[in-house]
C-alpha cells in the first residue's frame, strides 16, 4: 500500500504540472484528489483486510483512468478512438471511492462487519483452486478469495459502464423510432444493442459463477474457524456453565455465518451489500453525470429560472426525504429480528429435547407440560412476529407509495419541454431512465431497509457469540493449567490446594490437596451435591471455576466416564470408537470389547446406524461406554458413577472385567455402593468444612478391609 500510496503522490504531482500549464480547474481538481487519496492508501494499512481491497482497487483505478484522462488533455488520444474517451469525473469518482471505503472503515458497525470477514482474508490456509479450462493450482486461500472480490468489483464496474451505455442507445433508439429513420432504427438494434445486450449476459452469469464459489468456500472456511473456536479447549462446555449470552450456538453456525456472508433467505450478506454498494455509487455517479447534463437547462416550474441540473437536486431531495421517513417508521426492525431469530431458536432446541427425553417423558407422562412449554415458546414467535407486521405494514405503506411516484417525476418534469418541442422523445425517454436510476441509488436504504434490519440482527448475533467465546478464553482458570506437567515429571496425579467454585462464584470444594498414586484404585464417596463430580471435572481439565493446580505424569492418557454418556448418531462402531475415527479399531476388537462389557447381542450390530441414545437403555449405554475405555486403555480411567444404572452383580462383573483387561490403568471412581469398596485400595470422603464447602480427606482403612 504504501508503494502505491507513492504511485498516488507522484501522479498528484504530474498532474498539477499538467493543469498549471493548461490553465485547467477539472485537472487541478484531479490533483488534489488523487494526494487525498495518496494519504489515504497509505494510513489504509491500519483498516479492515476487506475493506482494503476495495480501497486499493479505487487507488490503482485512480492512476490508471487518470492518466488516460491526462492523455486525452494534452491532446495525445487518438482521433479515432474519441467516441471512446473516459469522462473526466470517472478519476475523480473513483478517487473518492477510495477515501469513502477509508472512511467507512472507522464506523463502528462496520468495524463489527469487518473485524469477521478479515478472519477469512487474513487466512493462512493454503488451498487449491481452478480457473477453468486451466489446471488446477495451488495457493493461500486468502490470495484466492482477494482474487475472486477483485475480478468480481471490476466487472460489476464493467456492467455499469454497459448501462450507460445501453442508456445512450434507448435515447438514440427512441428518436429513430419518433424521426421514422428505419436505418438508424435497425442499426442501433443490431449494432449497437445485440452485442452489449449479449456481453452483460455472459458477463452475468460468470459473475453467478465466481460469486457462488467465493460464498461456498468463505462459509466453508469461516464454519470451520467458529467450530473450532468453539470446541477447542472446551470452550462449548465452558460457554454452557457460565450461561454465556450465546444462546443456541448449532443456530449461530449453521445458520448465522450463511446469512452473514451471503444473505440466507434475504440474499443479502456481506458480499452482497458490499459489491452492490459499489454497483449502487458507481451507477449514481455515472448517471448523476447523465441526468445533470441531460437538464441543465431546465428551468423552475412556471417560471424563467435556469437550474443547472435540476433533476439531479429533485432526486437528490426526494430521495432524501424519503430516506428520513423511512429510517423513522423502519427503526424498530433490527431490534425484533434478533427477538425473531432467538424465539425461533429456543422452539426448536425444545422439539429437539422433546425427542431426544421421549421416553422419559412418556414414562412421567409429562406430554401435558410438554404442550404448554411449546406453546408458551411459539406463543413468543407469534407475538413478536405481529410486531414485526406492524412495523412493516407502515414501512410497505411508505415505500410502495413512494416507489410508485418515482417513476413518474422525470416524466412530469420534462413533458411541457417535449410538448413545446425543445427536446426529442428519445431525450425525454433517457432522461426517465437515467432519473429512476439515479432516485434508486439515492434511496438504497430505502429499498434494502428490512434487508439491512435483519442483517443486523445476524451480525449481532454472531458480535455476542464471539464475545461469549472470547470472554470464556480470557477467563482462563483449571481449564489451562490442569493439564500442565510439574517439571519432576511425576508418576502420580497430585492436586494442590485446589479451590472450586460453581458458575455463580459459590465455593464447592476447598482445599483439596490430594495425591493418586499410579496403579492404586481410589473411591471417591459423599453426600450427593459435595462436589465430587465437579472435582473430577477439574482433574480432567474442563472446570475453569477455581484456583489451585492439577498436575499430571507426563504424556498420560486420561479418560472419564459420566454417569450419562455420549453416544453420536450413526454406527455402533462410530459410537464405541469415539472420539476416534471408526476404523481406528479392527472389527474384532470392538466385538471383543462387547462382550467383555457384557453386550453380546451388540457384537453383530457394530454397522448398523442408528440414534443409540434413544435405542439402548441407561445401563447397556453406560456399557457400551465401558467398552469404549476396555478399547482406549487410557493411563488413568475416571468413573463418575459411570456404573450406576447397573444392578450391583452386573457392576461388580463390569469392575471385575476392567481390573482384568486393563492392568496398566489407574482407575478412580465416585460411587455410593459399598459393593465397590473391594476394587479400590483406597477411599476418600467429601467431608463439610463449612457449610456447602466439602473437602477431600482420605480415610483410614480397616486391616479386613
Amino acid at each position: 500500500m504504501k508503494i502505491l500510496a507513492a504511485i498516488l503522490a507522484l501522479f498528484s504531482i504530474a498532474t498539477a504540472v499538467i493543469g498549471q500549464r493548461h490553465g485547467d480547474s477539472t485537472v487541478l481538481l484531479l490533483a488534489a484528489t488523487a494526494l487525498l487519496c495518496a494519504v489515504t492508501t497509505y494510513r489504509s494499512t491500519a483498516i479492515s483486510s476487506f475493506l482494503r481491497i476495495f480501497s486499493t482497487i479505487f487507488a490503482v483505478e485512480t492512476v490508471l483512468f487518470g492518466v488516460i484522462f491526462l492523455i486525452a488533455q494534452v491532446g495525445l488520444w487518438p482521433a479515432s478512438l474519441e467516441d471512446y474517451a473516459l469522462p473526466e469525473s470517472l478519476p475523480l469518482t473513483v478517487a473518492l471511492f477510495s477515501m469513502l471505503v477509508y472512511a467507512l472503515s472507522f464506523i463502528p458497525v462496520v468495524r463489527a462487519m469487518t473485524r469477521i470477514a478479515d478472519r477469512y482474508f487474513e487466512a493462512d490456509d493454503s488451498t487449491r483452486a481452478r480457473v477453468w479450462p486451466f489446471p488446477s493450482y495451488g495457493a493461500l486461500e486468502r490470495r484466492v478469495a482477494i482474487a475472486m472480490v477483485v475480478f468480481l468489483v471490476i466487472l460489476n464496474q464493467a456492467q455499469v459502464g454497459i448501462e450507460v451505455r445501453l442508456s445512450f442507445f434507448n435515447r438514440d433508439f427512441f428518436n429513430a423510432i419518433q424521426n421514422k429513420d428505419q436505418a438508424t432504427f435497425w442499426a442501433q438494434l443490431l449494432t449497437v444493442f445485440m452485442p452489449w445486450v449479449f456481453i452483460y449476459i455472459a458477463s452475468r452469469i460468470v459473475e453467478f459463477i465466481v460469486q457462488s464459489t467465493l460464498i461456498i468456500r468463505w462459509r466453508r472456511w469461516l464454519t470451520e474457524n467458529y467450530v473450532g473456536r468453539w470446541l477447542d479447549r472446551h470452550t462449548h462446555y465452558r460457554m454452557s456453565l457460565s450461561g454465556s449470552l450465546a444462546d443456541n450456538p448449532d443456530q449461530r453456525i449453521s445458520e448465522d455465518i450463511n446469512r452473514f456472508i451471503d444473505g440466507g433467505q434475504t440474499g443479502y450478506g456481506i458480499y452482497s451489500f458490499s459489491i452492490l454498494l459499489i454497483s449502487t455509487l458507481s451507477s449514481l455517479v455515472s448517471f448523476s453525470i447523465v441526468l445533470w447534463e441531460l437538464s441543465a437547462n431546465f428551468t423552475l416550474p412556471g417560471t424563467s429560472i435556469i437550474v443547472p441540473g435540476f433533476l439531479f437536486w429533485t432526486a437528490l431531495i426526494y430521495a432524501g426525504i424519503g430516506t428520513v421517513i423511512t429510517h423513522f417508521i423502519g427503526r424498530p426492525l433490527a431490534r425484533l429480528a434478533f427477538a425473531q431469530q432467538r424465539y425461533e431458536a429456543d422452539f426448536r432446541f425444545s422439539l429437539a429435547r422433546l425427542r431426544e427425553y421421549g421416553e422419559q417423558i412418556a414414562l412421567l407422562s409429562g406430554e401435558s407440560a410438554e404442550k404448554a412449554s411449546l406453546s408458551s415458546r411459539f406463543s413468543a414467535i407469534i407475538t413478536n412476529y405481529f410486531r414485526i407486521v406492524a412495523c412493516r405494514k407502515n414501512l410497505i405503506g411508505f415505500t410502495a407509495s413512494y416507489g410508485q411516484l418515482s417513476p413518474i417525476i422525470p416524466y412530469l418534469v420534462t413533458a411541457p419541454f417535449y410538448f413545446a418541442g425543445k427536446i426529442q422523445l428519445g431525450v425525454m425517454s433517457q432522461t426517465g431512465r437515467a432519473f429512476a436510476t439515479v432516485d434508486s441509488a439515492l434511496t438504497f436504504f430505502i429499498t434494502y431497509y428490512v434487508a439491512l434490519a435483519e442483517y443486523k440482527a445476524v451480525l449481532d448475533r454472531l458480535i455476542s457469540f464471539d464475545a461469549s467465546i472470547e470472554g470464556v478464553l480470557a477467563a482462563g482458570g483449571l481449564a489451562q493449567s490442569s493439564a500442565a506437567a510439574a517439571p519432576k515429571e511425576p508418576t502420580d496425579v497430585e492436586i494442590r490446594d485446589l479451590v472450586l467454585r460453581l458458575p455463580d462464584g459459590r465455593e464447592i470444594v476447598k482445599a483439596a490437596s490430594v495425591k493418586l498414586a499410579a496403579r492404586e484404585p481410589a473411591l471417591f464417596i459423599g453426600p450427593s451435591g459435595s462436589g465430587k463430580s465437579t472435582l473430577f471435572r477439574a482433574i480432567s481439565g474442563v472446570w475453569p471455576f477455581g484456583d489451585g493446580s492439577v498436575d499430571f505424569p507426563v504424556g498420560a492418557r486420561i479418560m472419564l466416564l459420566p454417569q450419562k454418556p455420549y453416544l453420536p448418531i450413526g454406527t455402533l462402531r462410530a459410537a464405541i470408537a469415539y472420539p476416534a475415527p471408526p476404523d481406528s479399531y479392527d472389527e474384532a476388537a470392538i466385538r471383543e470389547a462387547l462382550v467383555a462389557a457384557s453386550l453380546p447381542d451388540l457384537a453383530g450390530q457394530i454397522h448398523v446406524e442408528d440414534i443409540w441414545s434413544l435405542r439402548l437403555s441407561g445401563g447397556e449405554q453406560q456399557r457400551v461406554a465401558i467398552a469404549r475405555a476396555l478399547l482406549t486403555k487410557p493411563d488413568w480411567l475416571f468413573l463418575d458413577e459411570a456404573t450406576a444404572a447397573l444392578d450391583d452383580d452386573m457392576e461388580a462383573k463390569i469392575y471385575e472385567t476392567l481390573v482384568k483387561r486393563l492392568p496398566t490403568t489407574t482407575i478412580v471412581s465416585i460411587g455410593h455402593r459399598a459393593s465397590l469398596y473391594r476394587f479400590h485400595r483406597r477411599r476418600f470422603q467429601m467431608q463439610p468444612a463449612e457449610k456447602g464447602v466439602f473437602t477431600p480427606v482420605e480415610l483410614a482403612l480397616a486391616a479386613a478391609e
